[in-house]
């Protein structure tokens, strides 16, 4: 196992698998106009079999849990078989996906049959008004929800994130709460956070965790429920009488950098260790090069044990920010 300047393991391995994506989400793709997204060509794309090689190498140095991001994950092809290949690692404990559901209901079974275990589900809103002014492409709430049912029906364990940002979608917290109180799906609020630079972040645009939580047990009673492994981001409560949880994501208001495990490989096979870096390593070109796999470690050793990351906590209250962040949709949530 190999420990950053903060004595922070390497756990978790967030791999963007592309990109593109096929939503325009105004915290993390705005459709701006004027402004044209130049997306990466196929050959700079890391095929499945670098990324199966780049997830040995981590498993390596410690990592245990890989998630699959993007852009929109499943927007690349044939995704199961990746995951298959990633199920089949020694060591791998867990291969889970973040999507926003949109093609879920085609790859719900798939996913399961390849070894996935559960899937995170983005969604925003019920209300289709709010829905597809956040979306950007007009799609309706019903058809995430369907595919969040059939990922529930192949008996994939479902998590459904929220971002919530104050006048847009913050009246939805309650209705989205007692919706999925009823479906028995884990719902996580997640505060909007300043990333990358397109976003239009403002401090005052954030509704805060503690703000929903207020809000939420003044309906419905909530009770904590005690994290399950290190660098666990939400703070996990569950209705009172029930054993349907609820998370609060605070990167904003309660920022968790100290207990933060996550390296980010982007789909052209950068190595990010911070959702708000500047700059990745490229690992890909040095295995095109010929690299091996002692040569990558030790550059992600190196990478790893440098790394001071703490771009959250360091923030505070600061509402501008004069420097060039990479866009999530680069490098996944």
């Amino acid at each position: 196992m190999v420990y950053d300047a903060y004595e922070r393991p390497l756990l978790d391995l967030r791999m963007s698998v592309t990109d593109r994506c096929n939503f325009r989400c105004t915290y993390c793709m705005p459709d701006i106009e004027g402004k044209r997204y130049c997306f990466m060509d196929r050959e700079q794309l890391m095929t499945f079999e670098e990324m199966e090689r780049f997830s040995r190498l981590f498993v390596k140095l410690g990592v245990r849990k890989i998630r699959l991001t993007g852009g929109e994950p499943l927007l690349r092809k044939n995704i199961d078989v990746l995951v298959a290949m990633l199920t089949n690692i020694d060591g791998v404990h867990d291969v889970s996906l973040t999507t926003n559901g949109f093609f879920l209901k085609k790859y719900a079974k798939k996913l399961k049959d390849a070894g996935m275990k559960r899937v995170n589900v983005s969604l925003d809103a019920l209300d289709d008004t709010i829905f597809t002014k956040m979306n950007g492409v007009g799609v309706r709430s019903e058809h995430i929800l369907e595919g969040i049912d059939a990922a529930l029906a192949e008996g994939l364990h479902v998590k459904v994130n929220m971002v919530v940002k104050k006048g847009l979608n913050d009246h939805e917290i309650l209705p989205m709460a007692y919706f999925f109180k009823k479906k028995g799906v884990t719902l996580r609020f997640i505060e909007f956070m300043d990333v990358g630079s397109l976003n239009g972040w403002k401090l005052d645009d954030v509704v805060t965790s503690k703000q929903i939580y207020d809000i939420i047990s003044e309906h419905m009673p909530l009770e904590p429920v005690a994290s399950s492994h290190v660098g666990e981001v939400a703070k996990r409560y569950r209705y009172v009488g029930t054993n349907v949880e609820v998370g609060f994501i605070s990167s904003v208001s309660a920022a968790f950098c100290s207990d933060c495990t996550r390296s980010r490989l982007s789909a052209d096979g950068k190595l990010y260790t911070c959702l708000f870096a500047t700059n990745g390593t490229d690992l890909l070109s040095m295995m095109r090069a010929g690299a091996s796999d002692e040569q990558l470690i030790s550059s992600i050793e190196r990478v790893w044990r440098k790394r001071v990351d703490r771009y959250s906590e360091e923030r505070g209250k600061q509402t501008t920010w004069n420097g060039k962040r990479i866009e999530m949709s680069y490098i996944g949530g």
